[in-house]
């Protein structure tokens, strides 16, 4: 059975930081590709960074670009998602999601002064 179980987020002001982490169980997730996906309220879902499987080439959205980064674990079968400089427009649910069929539970993360 996959799970994917997520961990980190919360509140934080405008300029801070915060890390969530995804740990996946069923699957080794260096066989797969990776990605962060967000949904803010009242929206739809964004992609918002990738990391991919072979090469392990890494993408990122243009809206967090230089403010997020993608990592992961091969050992502890983890992917992290480091955010830095968050903004108020962050602000929304984050899934972690293995391929394209499994999802974690999301993560809340509020960002607001």
């Amino acid at each position: 059975e996959v799970q994917l179980v997520q961990s980190g987020g919360g509140m934080v002001q405008p300029g801070g930081s915060l890390r969530l982490s995804c740990a996946v169980s069923g699957f080794t997730i260096s066989a797969f590709d990776m990605n962060w996906v967000r949904q803010a309220p009242g929206k739809g879902p964004e992609w918002v960074s990738r990391f991919n499987t072979g090469a392990g080439g890494i993408f990122y959205a243009d809206s967090v670009k230089g403010r997020f980064t993608i990592s992961r674990d091969n050992a502890k079968n983890t992917l992290d998602l480091q955010m830095n400089n968050l903004k108020p427009e962050d602000t929304a649910l984050y899934y972690c999601v293995l391929g394209i069929d499994f999802w974690g539970q999301g993560t809340q993360v509020f960002v607001s002064s």
